[in-house]
């Protein structure tokens, strides 16, 4: 079915276009969802539930802009709602520690190895305490700022500056790890 009577029909609520547009967008969705979460199950979980925030909210898409773009959007929304919800199970990182942490400037390419596959990286990124995970992905592959991302989540600026920079060096650590392990 064409795109746009596909959401139209979604509209509807016509369960055979919802599961249409469920099995077109959901192998995209589903890597976008494993970046922010600690595994499989629980990416699956956040896919379910950002369809089901799409499905009724599908009204909503004016028709304007990229649908992918938008459901995308639906599904860091959704991401960032459940993240908020546990952020209390979780501690970020304390004000002294802000004052403290000097801001990495490396650049992120410089982490990355052509010897490393996208699921090896994907892995190490799941490894990552969930803030550092959420602040890093938001950052690295959702393009927002630290100013932005520190609104979304309700932290200092700082705050996700530092935890990015934690992130980055987790990550430096386990792919030189990595590379040592697995070389020769």
């Amino acid at each position: 079915m064409e795109n746009q009577k596909l959401i139209a029909a979604c509209k509807k609520q016509d369960t055979n276009a919802q599961r249409e547009l469920y099995e077109t967008y959901a192998p995209r969705l589903m890597g976008l969802c494993m970046r922010y979460c600690k595994d499989r199950d629980a990416a699956q979980d956040m896919l379910h539930d950002g369809f089901l925030k799409v499905f009724t909210q599908i009204k909503k898409y004016s028709g304007r802009g990229s649908f992918e773009g938008w459901m995308r959007r639906v599904f860091v929304n959704t991401i960032l709602e459940q993240f908020r919800k546990e952020k209390n199970k979780y501690l970020l990182i304390s004000d002294m520690e802000e004052a403290q942490e000097e801001v990495m400037d490396e650049n992120l390419e410089r982490l990355f190895d052509d010897n490393i596959t996208e699921e090896t990286l994907l892995s190490m990124i799941q490894e990552l305490p969930p803030g550092y995970r959420t602040v890093f992905s938001l950052y690295v592959f959702e393009d927002m700022t630290h100013r932005q991302i520190a609104k979304q989540l309700g932290i200092k600026e700082n705050a996700s500056r530092s935890q990015y920079s934690r992130a980055k060096s987790f990550l430096k650590n386990k792919i030189n790890e990595y590379i040592a392990n697995n070389d020769g």
